[in-house]
């Protein structure tokens, strides 16, 4: 139960991060001596994602000889910040075996202060401003320690603290069991995917089973090339937005913060919604780490149109027997991965051929009447994973409406 009031309670105090901490530290400021059998990771601020620390494939690990060296002390009571890049992400350390790098703080709460109330504190959106605001840095901005420390704000007692972490934590445990379903449902549909295509070669015709035969994509389905946009159209806000390359993450999930707001309207057939797939078309990172990644548009976080850039391809089946789904766990191989990869460019900004996706080969049956049981089940198993991203989006957006008012006193729970 929980209640409004007009004014900051009275008993609530003053203090800074500085004070409630026993410790606000960051990591390593050079490269340790990476090994590939090392069993600890060495973490960095783009480890730091909704809540948690994830390991991608990039991440580089160490042996107990550099994790011995250069570990910190983290415990139960710490949190993780990213001060560097992606600043503000937050994590809560649940004992991963890891060392820090420059651009991931950690922050000890001291016992006297509940940790998940500073965590929910420090994902308001007053400290969010703040730190991204006073960082410095001409290029690359970085937080430093001495901002952290000395942000000031009010705090409550500890028992109103731990209430108003419980309830702040009711609305995340709800949107990690969803994202851990997300994850289980990805690997049924890749696991489904691989076990009746992945034991057959292009490049051995000769294992062929009787009545299959080798396709390309272009006899499969449809590209729909990007809107070229021009910087006077980007807006502040708008109802329409682009979808961009950030819509992509290196873990191949679709996020919103790739949105850019925007004032024209491009082809209607380079329009998205919900539920279109779409390729990655440019990439950035030098690795390749993005490029020819598909992704559902899982959410189109509150606009009402949205239209594909430059560096995205939207694909569309064009036979009844074929998903969009199918086409999605087609393209998470790593067949057509190192396909797209060869099919690139390979200068500063990595670009895909347009000839990368039709003329990409796959060996299904001439029948193609026998894939419609699977590529339903497969569409099933994307719907499950949409509507999870859905309760994920509401579960969000109510503990983002509720998160200022606890942390200004202006809701309290418990009383």
């Amino acid at each position: 139960m929980y209640m409004t009031t007009p004014h900051l309670p009275a008993w609530w105090r003053e203090t800074t991060l500085g004070e409630v901490c026993d410790i606000i530290g960051d990591g390593l400021h050079w490269t340790p001596k990476y090994s590939n059998n090392g069993e600890y990771f060495f973490i960095n601020g783009n480890n730091i994602i909704n809540g948690n620390i994830e390991i991608k494939q990039d991440t580089k690990k160490v042996d107990r000889i550099e994790f011995d060296k250069y570990k910190k002390d983290l415990n139960g009571n710490t949190i993780l910040l990213s001060i560097n890049g992606t600043i503000g992400n937050l994590a809560k350390y649940k004992d991963e075996k890891c060392i820090l790098g420059k651009s991931a703080a950690y922050l000890n709460i001291k016992n006297s202060n509940n940790r998940d109330f500073i965590y929910y504190l420090m994902l308001d959106s007053k400290f969010q401003y703040n730190i991204v605001k006073n960082a410095n840095g001409s290029t690359i901005k970085n937080v430093g320690l001495t901002q952290l420390r000395n942000y000031n704000f009010q705090i409550p007692p500890l028992s109103e603290q731990q209430a108003i972490a419980s309830l702040l934590s009711s609305f995340d445990n709800k949107i990690e069991i969803l994202r851990e379903q997300n994850k289980t449902l990805e690997t049924l549909g890749q696991t489904i995917f691989q076990e009746w295509f992945g034991k057959y070669s292009v490049d051995e015709p000769e294992s062929l089973p009787d009545g299959w035969r080798v396709y390309q994509l272009s006899e499969l389905v449809e590209t729909i090339n990007w809107y070229s946009y021009k910087w006077n159209e980007l807006v502040e806000q708008s109802n329409h937005a682009l979808v961009t390359l950030k819509s992509f993450d290196r873990n191949w999930w679709f996020q919103t913060r790739g949105f850019k707001p925007f004032i024209w309207t491009p082809k209607v057939t380079q329009e998205v919604k919900i539920g279109d797939l779409v390729v990655a078309h440019t990439d950035l990172t030098q690795d390749a780490e993005v490029l020819g990644n598909p992704a559902f548009i899982f959410d189109d976080s509150g606009f009402e149109k949205m239209y594909i850039t430059m560096d995205l391809v939207k694909v569309l089946p064009i036979n009844s027997n074929i998903t969009s789904a199918f086409l999605y766990y087609l393209m998470k191989s790593k067949e057509f991965k190192g396909h797209c990869v060869w099919y690139s460019n390979w200068t500063t900004v990595l670009h895909l051929s347009k000839r990368a996706i039709p003329e990409y080969e796959i060996i299904l049956p001439e029948d193609l009447s026998k894939l419609k049981d699977l590529s339903n089940l497969l569409e099933e198993t994307t719907l499950k994973i949409s509507y999870n991203n859905y309760q994920i989006q509401s579960l969000s957006t109510s503990r983002d409406t509720l998160l200022p008012k606890l942390m200004s006193g202006e809701v309290r729970v418990g009383f």
